[in-house]
């Protein structure tokens, strides 16, 4: 071979495997540098202080032997395996190519995630043509011992790219199979808004407490059951929410506002806000209380968790400090919650893909399909069916891993 010809360019793929130590990624990268390779792309694993580094980088003919002898010494110091192959400039343009296909999120979480869970998951993907980039984990790691330490909640979140053969009904089958085998699951668009979400809008009753306040209210006017049943149909979407409100504000007509102060001393907070509120404030996140329930209670929580937003109903009072049985102005329903997140979206300037809505009822429907990202939470099964994100196993805080956020970052 002549010495003046033009040595031939070659891509190399390197993986490296073994037992995690300081200093393996930087000497790796060393003898790359003091060999003038390209690094074309890099990713690192580290499980169970098992390290997993894989480097595609370019070099020439007349490099590449030199380099192949420099790491195999240096592995066989760190007492690493190394792993070599020559990756052809048509497969490598291929790939390239793949990174402006769609690319996509998909977060699973529940109390526990099992074996047969992920799998299910993974077999959809698979099926759906799409294919994985990357896997992480954003709960803590999970301890084996049965004791009160051990994690509540776990989560994996898998990066995918592709072209999905049918969006829509990988959507459905998620959904279905969560709710079969017990565990949350949420598909989002991989893009720039889901990386800058700004505003989160939550209804409150049942959502950000247990409980549905004018129930509570009712209970304490004797009207309890009447009361109740109107909710419930409401909520199932039986019938209209502005109507199911006006009769049941009417069956409270009487009733001394005195306990509406003891019944917010009392709420049942939904499990998780407290961790969730905390860790929203920190990352810059504007929080609002869009609410078909009383503003009274909204202003407690917001004075109590820090929301930046209160907007729900005016309970009408007479003079005699009793309800009346009527509402001051407009009734917060669907369509209001909808308009009500689209204008703060304005008044925040942002874009109405960088909101987040969460709800339960079929009321909270309209906002939910609005917003860039819409969460049923333990949601009423017509919500659930329409809803294309779902959190029903644990707390609300778990809203915080569809948006990416991991425990070792909410804990700082």
């Amino acid at each position: 071979m002549d010495k003046k010809e033009e040595a031939k360019r070659e891509i190399i793929l390197l993986n490296i495997s073994g037992q995690d130590q300081r200093g393996v990624s930087a000497t790796i990268t060393d003898i790359l540098a003091r060999n003038d390779a390209v690094i074309l792309d890099i990713g690192q694993a580290d499980i169970h202080h098992n390290l997993s580094l894989g480097i595609l980088f370019m070099t020439d003919s007349s490099r590449s032997g030199e380099i192949f002898k420099q790491l195999i010494f240096k592995t066989n110091d760190l007492k690493v395996q190394i792993n070599f192959s020559i990756v052809e400039e048509d497969d490598y343009e291929k790939w390239v190519g793949m990174q402006g296909k769609n690319r996509y999120i998909i977060t699973i979480l529940g109390r526990r995630l099992t074996a047969l869970q992920i799998s299910k998951v993974t077999r959809v993907i698979s099926d759906q043509g799409l294919n994985i980039d990357a896997i992480r984990r954003l709960t803590g790691r999970i301890p084996i011992a049965d004791n009160e330490k051990q994690m509540d909640k776990s989560c994996i979140e898998f990066s995918v790219r592709g072209t999905a053969k049918d969006r829509e009904a990988m959507q459905r089958e998620f959904m279905e199979m969560a709710a079969r085998l017990n565990f949350d699951i949420s598909m989002q668009q991989d893009n720039m808004y889901r990386r800058s979400r700004r505003l989160i809008c939550f209804d409150m009753d049942s959502t950000l407490i247990r409980t549905e306040v004018i129930d509570e209210l009712a209970d304490r006017a004797g009207v309890g059951d009447q009361v109740r049943a109107i909710t419930e149909s409401a909520m199932r979407g039986e019938i209209d929410f502005t109507e199911s409100f006006t009769r049941r504000v009417a069956l409270l007509k009487g009733l001394d506002i005195s306990v509406m102060k003891e019944i917010a001393e009392n709420l049942p907070i939904t499990e998780g806000v407290e961790r969730m509120m905390k860790a929203l404030k920190r990352s810059g996140y504007k929080t609002a209380i869009l609410s078909g329930g009383f503003t009274y209670f909204g202003e407690y929580l917001k004075r109590k968790f820090g929301f930046d937003y209160v907007y729900a109903n005016e309970l009408e009072v007479g003079e005699d400090g009793k309800l009346t049985g009527r509402y001051l102005g407009d009734v917060v329903d669907g369509r209001r919650k909808k308009e009500l997140l689209r204008l703060l979206a304005q008044v925040e300037n942002i874009n109405i893909a960088q909101t987040i809505a969460v709800g339960d009822g079929a009321n909270d429907l309209p906002m939910l399909s609005e917003a860039g990202l819409g969460i049923a939470f333990h949601a009423k099964p017509k919500v659930k069916a329409e809803a294309g994100q779902s959190i029903s196993t644990i707390g609300i805080d778990g809203v915080l891993y569809f948006l990416g956020f991991k425990d070792s970052y909410m804990e700082e």
